[in-house]
């Protein structure tokens, strides 16, 4: 769990850094980044609630 909220974390912090150094520098290789960086935490976020979801199910079952 302890892992899980680091790994989203850093990835979000990642992400407002990239978006940072694109408004600072304009050059859209750091958006780029920023998109790609908020795309994995996004799909990180759904497979950490997937992971809580089914938990939750087979102690229900």
């Amino acid at each position: 769990m302890l892992i899980a909220r680091l790994v989203f974390g850093l990835l979000l912090l990642a992400g407002v850094l990239c978006f940072a150094m694109y408004i600072g520098t304009s050059q859209v290789v750091w958006r780029q980044r920023g998109l790609i960086i908020l795309k994995w935490t996004i799909l990180a976020a759904l497979g950490f609630f997937a992971v809580l979801i089914l938990e939750r199910l087979a102690l229900a079952l």
